[in-house]
């Protein structure tokens, strides 16, 4: 009888990225187990059996009420966010939308409580350090990024 060892596993998690002129689409995260009270983007984790761009078209809808096509979007980078702690590695993907429908809105508004377009520079020191590295590197035209926790 062979004896299957248990395979390390990442978290996945992808972020949505819309942008008017030179803002960006951020929540205020509150009622959460992270970071409450510091801006972040729509995101949200990859399900059992779903792709990224499933997941980000999942979230964009249940977060901020767009829909959006794989068409619509543009992976932009991706980020390996990771502690020393298998529990906190991560996968996380950035996509960037290019068209949509429907009204942006605050769909979940008990763990979110704002919902605004921003500058970078206007709430730099209120973003999520992981998600603010990640746009630095957005804008820098990086497609890859690593970001270890332990070192905020």
């Amino acid at each position: 009888m062979t004896i299957k060892e248990e395979r390390f596993k990442v978290r996945c998690a992808v972020y949505i990225i819309l942008r008017r002129e030179t803002k960006i689409l951020f929540l205020r995260r509150s009622n959460t187990s992270y970071m409450n009270g510091y801006y972040a983007l729509p995101a949200g984790h990859v399900e059992e059996g779903e792709s990224f761009m499933q997941a980000a078209i999942r979230e964009a809808k249940e977060e901020i009420n767009i829909e959006v096509t794989p068409c619509d979007l543009s992976l932009v980078l991706t980020s390996n966010q990771h502690c020393h702690v298998a529990e906190d590695e991560y996968v996380d993907l950035f996509f960037e939308v290019k068209n949509y429908k429907n009204e942006i809105k605050n769909n979940e508004p008990n763990f979110a409580s704002e919902l605004d377009f921003f500058t970078i520079d206007e709430i730099k020191d209120s973003i999520i350090p992981h998600t603010l590295n990640a746009l630095y590197a957005i804008a820098e035209n990086k497609n890859y990024l690593e970001f270890d926790k332990t070192k905020q």
